[in-house]
């Protein structure tokens, strides 16, 4: 029955992908500018006939609905064509090299928020309308408010540029470059064995780390709250405490546990949002991850780039709301999956 409710799930992606590769392909061929004037620049010599050869070689000037059709048919291959503002570097090298960034900077955030959202869900319920409750509501209704771009803003000014305690931009100094392994600088840092590395790297994802935790951790730690008041009022969390259970055990075995089971599809949710995001964060703190690179490539009309960049985030959100579903299922045995 599990295996049959992945199955179903996978299949209906399919219509998902191809309906967000139609809308973001038909947004940027119908955005005012002309990729090949953008990387041509302002050069004067460039005659005509070199702009259209140049619009024949990409594929440019044929209708858009064969444009569609070979850019399907080429993502199904994993080849998204050449990269407009890149010098015709293909689109897949181009993102490989950006993908360990943003890999890296949402595992970061998506650890601040979970390290931080259930403690304090917990902690709010266990004397709600209290003290601590009103400080954790207080709390999440300002993550959920404040936009990340001008949270960020606010970390850069008040830690980076008064304080100089945390770098505002990059992903790592220079100087303490690991080897490369992974692409991923923390864990580059660790496999080569180098401090000054696994520091730096740290530091730099601190500042836009919080930016983009705030909003998971305030609906995260909100839905901890709810469910765990609700899950503390049931007769068996009564039971444990009437047989003398110590009450760590009684909220962290009993109804911890129940209460997470509604919260993995709030996570999943938030996770994709953490991805969605992250193009503005990465913008305002100039690291180097899709985000920035996705809004580079709108900026140069650069379709394929775009492109891609989009379906992967489509892809990650659909399967992380997948793998939610299959968790709950999992988890759940009340959850009908026929």
């Amino acid at each position: 029955m599990w295996g049959r409710f992945v199955t179903q799930r996978l299949f209906q992606l399919i219509p998902v992908l191809l309906g967000v590769s139609f809308i973001v392909f038909l947004t940027m061929h119908l955005t005012p500018g002309d990729p090949i004037e953008h990387m041509l620049g302002q050069a004067g010599r460039i005659t005509q006939e070199q702009i259209e050869e140049l619009r024949s070689h990409y594929g440019l000037d044929r209708p858009l609905v064969l444009q569609y059709g070979r850019f399907l048919a080429n993502a199904a291959r994993g080849d998204f064509g050449p990269s407009y503002s890149h010098h015709g570097r293909a689109v897949a090298s181009v993102v490989a090299e950006r993908l360990p960034a943003t890999l890296e900077l949402t595992l970061f955030a998506f650890l601040i928020a979970i390290v931080f959202a259930i403690p304090a869900g917990v902690i709010a319920s266990l004397r709600p309308q209290g003290i601590l409750d009103r400080a954790a509501t207080v709390g999440a209704l300002l993550g959920i408010s404040m936009p990340g771009f001008w949270l960020g803003i606010v970390l850069m000014i008040i830690f980076g540029l008064q304080r100089d305690w945390l770098p505002i931009s990059g992903r790592i100094d220079l100087a303490a470059m690991p080897e490369y392994y992974t692409g991923l600088y923390t864990v580059d840092a660790l496999l080569s064995g180098s401090a000054p590395a696994l520091w730096s790297a740290l530091k730099h994802m601190v500042l836009p780390g919080i930016a983009m935790a705030a909003p998971m951790a305030a609906m995260v730690m909100r839905m901890v709250r709810s469910s765990m008041i609700g899950v503390l009022g049931q007769d068996y969390v009564q039971f444990a405490r009437a047989k003398g259970l110590p009450e760590t055990t009684v909220v962290g075995k009993h109804a911890l546990r129940n209460a997470l089971i509604p919260t993995v599809n709030i996570v999943a949710l938030q996770t994709g949002l953490l991805l969605s995001g992250n193009m503005i964060i990465e913008t305002v703190f100039q690291y180097p991850g899709l985000g920035k690179l996705a809004v580079d490539a709108i900026a140069a009309a650069d379709y394929p780039l775009v492109q891609a960049v989009v379906l992967i985030y489509a892809v990650s959100y659909v399967l992380l709301n997948l793998g939610a579903d299959a968790l709950h299922a999992a988890l759940d045995p009340r959850v009908r999956v026929a």
